[in-house]
C-alpha cells in the first residue's frame, strides 16, 4: 500500500482527513452519540451498550481520544470518558467551514 504523503496536504486538510477518517467507523459514531446522550461513561458501559467486545471499543476510545474528541479521567480500576467540548466546538468549526464552501458552476460542469 502507498504511503499517503500528508507533507504534502496543509494541516488543515490533514485534520480535515484525520477527522474523517475517525467518522468512517459506526462504532466511533455511535460512542460518540452514547457519550453526548450521557454526557460521561465508564469503558465497560460502551461494551454492554455498543455490544462490540472490550478490546475492539477501547481501541475505537483510544482513536478518539487520539484527535482530543474525547478526554478520559481514571477512576479506581475504570476510565471514566466525555466528550471534550473545546475540542468538539473546534472541530465543528472546521468542518462548517469546509462543507460551507459553495459550489458557485456546478451547472456549467460536465
Amino acid at each position: 500500500m502507498g504511503l499517503a504523503k500528508s507533507e504534502l496536504f496543509t494541516d488543515k486538510q490533514n485534520q480535515i482527513a484525520q477527522l474523517a477518517k475517525v467518522f468512517g467507523h459506526p462504532a466511533r459514531v455511535a460512542i460518540l452519540e452514547h457519550l453526548f446522550k450521557i454526557n460521561s461513561c465508564v469503558c465497560g458501559d460502551l461494551v454492554n451498550e455498543i455490544g462490540l467486545a472490550q478490546p475492539t471499543i477501547s481501541q475505537h476510545l483510544k482513536e478518539l481520544k487520539h484527535l482530543g474528541l474525547i478526554q478520559g479521567t481514571i477512576e479506581g480500576t475504570s476510565v471514566c470518558y466525555c466528550i471534550n467540548t473545546t475540542n468538539w466546538i473546534k472541530m465543528k468549526q472546521l468542518l462548517n467551514a469546509f462543507l460551507d464552501q459553495d459550489v458557485n458552476n456546478a451547472s456549467n460542469c460536465c
